[in-house]
């Protein structure tokens, strides 16, 4: 499958050779889940694979081979999000970047918190044995959600789970900053979100945490540290993280056609920002996450980065094109009042290749519908919770969206080479798919 336009060859049937070679066209929209690899990024991971097979510490050639290649990577990927070549941190994909920010904040708390017990004078004024406070929103991943919740769960940390606004979508800056505490460490709010594509506040929120920073600093509280998941932004639109003013942002090959591996960035590590290695072993990425490095995988990314850097106001030009002609499609298919678009909200921007949209009308859940689409590959929601059944996203019930009306929702994300004509065939195949089920329940 080239991500695009899938074909699969009919096995031979009772029409002998002619259904033997007939073949049936798929259309795939579901670039938020996982994208495949462009042609470059695998030319530059089967040169790394040939050319690059040493291990990077080593002084003979394709060692030093690898370490160039990495070093490469390296600043590619500092382009593409606007920081410098040392403040990349490669890890083995999205979940590790997340939990290593995680785990590096609580951390630099504990820390904190035996340098003022070690002090007979600070230790009256102080609390004795505080916890570290941690804020995110209600509509994170599941590698921010599930270690905060086990923190919580150990009595190793508090967390405050913030929801989303029903009318933005977002988790309003006002509500981040109203939960400050004098133990909060982290704030953790992803840039966009998954299911609705809806683009958080990171800015204003960043701004806000910097000037609550100067204040604590004097009042001698620990400083408050932000990090934003850019998993599904990179590759889509524009990431600065100067504009964004966060201290930690995380990066996900396999969403801009790369491979399955990641990369956190990092503020000034250890120096401006702290961080805590999870592993310990040969000192590689500068000991914050050692292990001999899988130099293809980041030579792949590296590529896939650069291309981003390169391509990125077309690729968003191109996607939000299609996407609002998919959009427009399924309303003059089905009827305005028949379509309900899940990721449209007030005020709000989104991921321009995004479209969470739900059918309306009984027997017409998500996966239902999916299951009688001949064209169209695509998800209900989130990849990882692909096992929930009928359950409607809690996503989108978080942002408001009805329970009927989440159940039947769809999300269909675009890439870069899809077309118009894939849009118009996937309509089709849509429309055919609930005539079915309408025709089935009427029977």
């Amino acid at each position: 499958m080239d991500g695009n336009r899938a074909k699969r060859r009919a096995g031979p049937g009772p029409a002998g050779q002619k259904s033997a070679e007939r073949e049936e066209r798929k259309i795939y929209m579901d670039y938020n889940a996982t994208t495949p690899l462009e042609p470059e990024v695998i030319e530059a991971m089967t040169e790394a694979m040939h050319e690059a097979w040493g291990n990077p510490s080593s002084s003979y050639v394709a060692g030093r081979k690898a370490k160039e290649i990495i070093n490469g990577a390296r600043e590619n990927l500092a382009k593409m999000v606007g920081g410098r070549p040392q403040d990349i941190i490669f890890t083995s994909g999205g979940t590790e970047a997340n939990n290593l920010v995680i785990h590096s904040s609580l951390q630099l708390f504990q820390e904190g918190q035996r340098q003022v017990q070690s002090k007979p004078e600070e230790r009256e004024v102080h609390v004795s044995n505080p916890k570290p406070h941690f804020i995110t929103s209600s509509v994170e991943h599941d590698s921010i959600r599930l270690p905060l919740e086990r923190l919580v769960k150990e009595r190793v940390a508090e967390a405050t789970f913030v929801p989303v606004s029903k009318l933005s979508g977002q988790a309003e800056v006002d509500d981040v900053l109203a939960e400050v505490r004098p133990t909060t460490c982290l704030v953790t709010i992803m840039l966009a979100n998954n299911e609705t594509g809806v683009i958080m506040p990171i800015s204003e929120i960043s701004q806000r945490i910097q000037a609550s920073n100067q204040k604590r600093a004097a009042a001698g509280l620990p400083r408050i540290y932000v990090h934003t998941d850019a998993a599904q932004i990179v590759g889509k639109r524009r990431v600065d993280v100067q504009e964004l003013g966060v201290d930690f942002l995380t990066i996900v090959g396999h969403k801009f056609y790369g491979p399955r591996i990641g990369a956190l960035y990092v503020r000034g590590p250890g120096v401006t920002t702290p961080l805590y290695p999870m592993l310990f072993g040969g000192g590689q990425e500068r000991n914050f996450r050692p292990g001999t490095e899988n130099t293809p995988m980041i030579a792949g990314l590296g590529k896939a980065a650069e291309l981003v850097h390169k391509n990125c106001d077309v690729y968003e030009a191109h996607m939000r094109k299609v996407r609002d002609y998919l959009e427009g499609r399924l309303e003059a298919v089905f009827g305005k009042a028949r379509i309900h678009l899940n990721s449209q909200f007030l005020s709000s921007e989104r991921l321009p290749n995004t479209c969470n949209f739900s059918i309306k009308g009984p027997h017409l859940q998500g996966r239902m519908v999916l299951s009688r689409c001949k064209t169209l590959l695509a998800s209900v929601g989130a990849a990882c919770h692909s096992d929930k059944g009928d359950q409607p996203s809690s996503i989108l019930l978080n942002c408001g969206i009805p329970f009927d009306v989440a159940q039947n929702a769809l999300r269909l994300s675009v890439g870069r080479n899809t077309t118009e004509e894939d849009v118009d065939c996937i309509v089709e195949d849509l429309k055919q798919a609930v005539a079915q089920l309408e025709q089935s329940s009427a029977s």
